[in-house]
């Protein structure tokens, strides 16, 4: 007869210790394989969830719900899993799917951790502005078709009370609950790109949910920044641009822009027929901005080829960075929340964006668009301009050439969070936007060091 607890200590402490060391299971409650998973080898292990919230989760009484989709990329290997890392799309307007091209750069960056990725209220494959006109069957899919503008934009002023619910605290309350929902064992980290990194310090300021580290690449400048809000990005890109170029080539180019564009032979080459704002663009590729100065000097002298060339590799580039149904970005959301939150001049007019981008070099269509929006835009609450009062360890990671949020205004926020938490901050040296797509060596280094507790590099040159 075995008598209870006849087994030799040493046996008994060494079943228990290999009991421990069993990592423990994630449930994933309520996620299975996702519809398209076959569809594209990216996605094929990739589990969905459709969640109902609140459309206006800080009015009471209000039971409107809207749908959120989730996509969740599990860690392959269970026994080295850690934990789960949420990344959280820019825009406003982008989907989840901005990142499935990169899921190799974030798997290297954040080992270990499960990759759980939402997509924000009014993208992708959540509840739209307009439910109809971005729709998956609709004509053009969720992106607008030319002839579905106008009747979106009426349904938007026919129910602005709906409209309304779409904004970014109301967005954060979003991220905190789910994942509050989805919370599994482990560690629990949040990455944010752009405006997500709006969205990520909106949730800890308005909505806090306990997290063990958060990521900010690309961090916009403070709220009510002076001369930082969109209306002003012409100015932004122009900077950055400038300062690519030597004294000889920003006078070459200047001679290039002063020829009459009906005549000259380049104009029927540019894409959309402004050279400054295709030049502009190119800014957001390393390999395309390079080529800048080359493309200086052959236009000056007549020739095309180079400009022709770098047009296609730009709407290659484009193509790859779009290239799921879920990623055209949703336009009317861009108009809602850019233009009620993040636009400082309501009264802006296309003669002012004009006057303003008259002696500019490069060009942005961001002040361009928040002219007379199209949409009913609601008031700024409580929470704009404010800031978290305690932030978990963070990592700012900002590229000093990047011409959608500028260095100098993420310097200046940094300095600002640092009061609510550990703030580090990684220069990553003429770096542009998002960092995983333009300077992906120096990410990983960058997060990984930060993931495993060590200290980031304070620079890194790409």
């Amino acid at each position: 007869m075995i008598r209870p607890f006849s087994l030799p200590w040493l046996a008994v402490l060494g079943l228990a210790a290999a009991c421990a060391a069993q990592p423990a299971t994630p449930a994933y409650e309520g996620f299975a394989p996702c519809a398209d998973a076959g569809d594209y080898p990216a996605l094929a292990d990739s589990l969905c969830r459709v969640e109902s919230v609140p459309l206006h989760p800080l009015h009471e009484g209000d039971e409107s719900t809207i749908e959120l989709f989730v996509r969740l990329f599990p860690e392959r290997d269970l026994h080295a899993r850690r934990g789960a890392v949420w990344l959280i799309a820019g825009g406003p307007g982008e989907s989840g799917a901005s990142f499935y091209p990169f899921l190799d750069e974030f798997r290297t960056a954040f080992p270990g951790y499960d990759l759980v990725i939402p997509d924000h209220r009014g993208t992708g494959y959540s509840a739209k502005l307009c439910p109809d006109q971005e729709s998956p069957q609709s004509a053009d899919g969720i992106a607008l078709a030319g002839e579905e503008w106008g009747p979106c934009i009426g349904q938007m002023f026919a129910d602005p009370g709906r409209v309304h619910g779409f904004t970014i605290t109301n967005a954060a309350h979003d991220l905190s609950s789910l994942i509050g929902r989805h919370r599994e064992p482990g560690e629990v980290l949040v990455y944010a790109v752009s405006y997500g990194t709006q969205l990520a310090l909106r949730m800890m300021q308005a909505a806090p949910v306990a997290l063990d580290g958060l990521v900010l690449d690309g961090l916009v400048p403070a709220e009510g920044a002076a001369g930082a809000d969109l209306s002003r990005r012409t100015a932004i890109v122009d900077a950055v641009g400038r300062d690519q170029l030597t004294d000889d080539e920003l006078a070459a180019y200047a001679r290039v822009l002063h020829e009459d564009s009906a005549s000259a032979s380049w104009a029927g080459s540019v894409p959309g027929g402004d050279l400054r704002r295709f030049m502009g663009a190119l800014l957001n590729f390393p390999t395309l901005r390079e080529r800048i100065p080359a493309l200086i000097d052959t236009l000056g002298r007549g020739e095309t080829g180079l400009l022709d060339n770098t047009a296609a590799e730009l709407e290659g580039l484009l193509a790859t960075l779009n290239a799921y149904p879920q990623s055209p970005p949703s336009l009317p959301l861009v108009m809602l929340i850019s233009g009620s939150e993040n636009n400082e001049r309501r009264d802006l007019t296309a003669d002012t964006v004009a006057a303003e981008a008259a002696d500019a070099l490069f060009t942005s269509p961001l002040p361009g668009l928040l002219v007379g929006i199209p949409a009913p835009l609601y008031e700024r609450d409580a929470y704009f301009g404010g800031g978290p009062a305690s932030l978990p360890r963070t990592l700012i990671i900002h590229g000093t050439h990047d011409p959608n949020t500028p260095y100098e205004g993420a310097r200046a926020h940094a300095g600002m969070l640092a009061q609510a938490g550990e703030v580090s901050f990684t220069t990553v040296e003429g770096a542009a936007h998002f960092l995983p797509f333009v300077a992906p060596s120096c990410f990983v280094q960058a997060v990984s060091a930060f993931v495993a507790g060590e200290q980031a590099p304070d620079t890194c040159r790409p």
